[in-house]
C-alpha cells in the first residue's frame, strides 16, 4: 500500500507535497516583536528536514496579545522584513511558509517556561492584559481588563492588519489561533466568557469574536490561499467548551470558507484534566472531520511514522501536525520516508547521507 502520508495534498492553490506539517511553536526569542536568525535556522531547518508545511510560531498581532516579552510580533511594519528572509528560505527548499496568528488574551504578560511562566507585572517590562472578562488565569495581582466593545474593535482590526502584512511578508498559509485558553478560546468557553452582550452567553454569542476575526482576517488574506483555525476541542473541564460545540463551529467555518481545522485541546483553565496518551487529540480531528466535512489536522503525541500513517489511511485527518517530535528530530520526514520506504527527494548538500 503506498503511504498516504507521502502524498501530496492540494489546499486552494497551494500543493502540499506530503501530510506532514510543523506545528506553530513558540521560542520566546524575539526582541520587541521582531524575528532573529534563531527563528530562520529553527524554521529553516524543518523545511530543509522535508515538511510540507512549516507554520511560524504564535505571532502577535498586538504588542499586549503577546504571551512573552520574547514572543514574535507582526503589529508593526517594521517586523515584514526579517520574516520575509524566513518565508523565502522555506519556500527555496520547496516547504510551504505557514504564520499563525494569534492574541493571548488574559494568559498574556508572563515569564517564558524555563522561568517557570511567572506573571510579569507592568513595573517589571509586563503590561496590561484583556480578557472577556476581569476575571484571570493566574491568581496574581493584575487581573485583565474587560474587553469593551472599542477593544474588540482593535482586535479584529489588528488580526486584519497582521493579515495583511503577512500577505506582504510571504506567508502562504495563514493560521487563526482559537486554541489553548488564548484570547478567542476565551471567548468560546463559558468557563471564561460570563459576558451578558453580544459577545457572551449563547453558543452564538461566544464563537461571536471568532467568526469577526475570520472574516477580517478574509478581507485581506488572497482568496486563493489556505485559511486554517486552530482550536481546542474541548476544555477539559466541566462545564467548558467541548467536542459538540466544536463540531458546530466548524461546520460554520467550514460555510465560511475555512480550509482546515486544526484540532487540538484545552489551556483554558487550570483545573483542566487531560488523559495525556499517544493520539488523545485524534478523536476530535476525526469526528470534526466526519460530521462537519472540512479537513482536519491531527496533532499531539503523535511520534512516529506508522502512527501517522494509520490515522491517514483510517480518515481520520487530513494532515499531521508535528510538534515536539520536530523538535527532537528536525528532519523528521526524511527519516519516515525511509521507514515507510517512500522515495522522496534530499537537499543536494545532503544528497550523500541518503540511503
Amino acid at each position: 500500500m503506498s503511504s498516504i502520508l507521502f502524498s501530496a495534498l492540494q489546499i486552494k492553490s497551494i500543493i502540499l507535497k506530503n501530510r506532514i506539517a510543523i506545528s506553530p511553536m513558540c521560542q520566546y526569542s524575539g526582541h520587541d516583536g521582531f524575528a532573529t536568525d534563531w527563528h530562520l535556522v529553527h524554521l529553516g531547518s524543518r523545511a530543509v528536514g522535508g515538511a510540507s508545511l512549516v507554520i511560524q510560531e504564535a505571532t502577535a498581532v498586538s504588542p499586549e496579545g503577546r504571551i512573552s516579552p520574547g514572543d514574535l510580533g507582526i503589529w508593526k511594519d517594521e517586523h515584514v522584513e526579517k520574516l520575509k528572509s524566513i518565508t523565502h528560505f522555506i519556500l527555496s527548499q520547496n516547504s510551504i511558509p505557514g504564520i499563525q496568528l494569534a492574541h493571548a488574551g488574559r494568559k498574556g504578560s508572563v515569564t517564558p517556561p524555563w522561568q517557570d511562566n511567572l506573571k510579569i507585572g507592568p513595573e517589571n517590562d509586563g503590561w496590561e492584559t484583556v480578557g472577556p472578562t476581569d476575571v484571570g488565569y493566574h491568581n496574581d495581582a493584575h487581573p485583565p481588563v474587560a474587553l469593551g466593545q472599542g477593544g474588540i474593535e482593535k482586535v479584529i482590526a489588528d488580526f486584519k492588519l497582521a493579515a495583511a502584512r503577512a500577505v506582504i511578508a510571504g506567508y502562504k498559509v495563514v493560521e487563526i489561533h482559537a486554541a489553548h485558553g488564548y484570547l478567542l478560546h476565551q471567548f468560546l468557553s463559558p468557563l471564561t466568557n460570563t459576558r451578558t452582550d453580544s459577545y457572551g452567553g449563547s453558543f452564538e454569542n461566544r464563537i461571536r469574536l471568532t467568526l469577526d476575526v475570520v472574516e477580517a482576517v478574509q478581507s485581506e488574506w488572497p482568496s486563493d490561499l489556505p485559511l486554517f483555525v486552530r482550536i481546542s476541542a474541548t476544555d477539559w473541564a466541566e462545564g467548558g467548551w467541548d467536542i459538540e460545540e466544536s463540531v458546530e463551529l466548524s461546520k460554520i467555518l467550514k460555510e465560511k470558507g475555512v480550509d482546515l481545522i486544526d484540532v487540538s485541546s484545552g489551556g483554558n483553565v487550570s483545573h483542566q484534566q487531560i488523559p495525556v496518551a499517544p493520539n488523545y487529540q485524534v478523536p476530535f480531528a476525526e469526528r470534526i472531520r466526519s460530521e462537519s466535512g472540512v479537513k482536519t489536522g491531527a496533532v499531539g503525541l503523535i511520534t512516529d511514522a506508522r502512527q501517522a500513517e494509520e490515522i491517514l489511511q483510517s480518515d481520520k485527518a487530513d494532515l499531521i501536525l508535528f510538534g515536539r517530535e520536530s523538535l527532537r528530530n528536525p528532519h523528521l520526514p526524511l527519516a519516515f520516508a525511509d521507514e515507510l520506504k517512500a522515495d522522496v527527494p534530499w537537499p543536494n548538500q545532503y544528497s550523500r547521507a541518503k540511503l
